[in-house]
């Protein structure tokens, strides 16, 4: 009997003391706004930094990974379930995952990763001066270069068509500057807002209507994560086709500049590395990307009508298609 009562015990014994080492493990809660391809490659990038840095799920912290996928009431209930569950830090990729952690703790460390104004999501005022609780990594694009690139491409283009989304304050921080800087090319910017990734088929198409003589897709995770649409579109009517964020390339951008997002993810993971060692978030500056990268995709450039020259084809970091070439 006494064996037997060991033997049931034993299981029960050994799963209380492993629930007990996970409470009592550093937790850190990391959420996205959804499944675009910039935020995945973000958190890669993170979860890499940590481990590289002796910090390993389940061994010696706690992952708690989230994914809001494109539902900002969701985005609010995980920052606060994150709080009210009493995790040690939280890690916001995305500009509504900034916002929504910093309304719900002042406290709590806040670790933020691709976020294109963290100063418009009410992180702070400056690199320096920002809130106590607060650092990161700012995913704020070269969009003047990018700009600059298509003039190169396309000297006679006038008109660039983008879309945005209204929801996102990144998203209208983008378009803003990106009809700022193509005055000064001699663009116009022709855009059209969507409210939700199922209206990106029907706005791209209306876009074409708009006698555009190229689209420049702003960066934001809604659109990111409906690329390919945008892509298809762009084909199916031999429009060129520039893309926000590199990771476009593969899904239909004949060309794009932009950041590495597994190494903003990196940057980021070293930054909570330094937190969780006991550095003040206080006292590290917010940082930004500086390696502007050129990927090229062959095979949609010429279903877009785009032949690129030899000095192109010998700056770009990265070619697809075409045999790459």
């Amino acid at each position: 009997m006494r064996k037997l009562l060991i033997l049931f015990l034993f299981p029960l014994l050994v799963f209380l003391c492993c629930e007990q080492k996970q409470e009592s493990l550093y937790t850190i809660g990391v959420f996205q706004f959804n499944d675009a391809p910039t935020l995945n490659a973000v958190r890669d990038g993170f979860i890499r930094a940590l481990e590289d840095n002796g910090l390993r799920d389940n061994e010696n912290i706690r992952l708690k990974i989230r994914n809001a996928y494109g539902n900002l009431p969701e985005v609010q209930r995980i920052a606060q379930d994150f709080v009210d569950g009493g995790v040690n830090m939280i890690v916001a990729l995305s500009t509504p995952c900034l916002q929504a952690a910093l309304i719900a703790t002042h406290e709590i460390p806040i670790i933020f990763s691709s976020v294109a104004n963290p100063f418009l999501a009410g992180a702070g005022k400056s690199a320096q001066d920002h809130r106590s609780n607060v650092s990161g990594v700012s995913s704020r694009g070269p969009i003047e270069k990018s700009l600059e690139f298509i003039k190169e491409i396309l000297p006679r283009a006038k008109r660039l068509g983008t879309l945005w989304t209204p929801a996102e304050i990144n998203s209208e921080f983008y378009l803003e500057v990106a009809k700022r800087k193509a005055r000064d090319l001699g663009f116009d910017i022709v855009d059209v807002p969507i409210a939700n990734k199922n209206e990106v088929l029907h706005s791209a198409q209306l876009l074409i209507n708009k006698r555009i003589d190229a689209i420049y897709q702003i960066s934001d995770n809604t659109i990111n994560a409906s690329f390919e649409t945008i892509g298809t579109v762009a084909a199916e009517n031999s429009i060129p086709l520039f893309g926000g964020f590199l990771l476009s390339t593969h899904r239909g951008a004949c060309a794009a500049l932009g950041w590495d997002f597994f190494d903003m993810g990196y940057k980021a993971g070293e930054i909570a590395f330094r937190v969780k060692s006991g550095e003040s978030p206080a006292k590290i500056p917010i940082q930004y990307m500086s390696k502007v990268r050129m990927h090229l995709n062959l095979d949609a450039a010429d279903k877009q009508g785009i032949k690129f020259s030899d000095e192109v084809l010998r700056k770009a970091d990265e070619i697809a298609g075409a045999e790459e070439k």
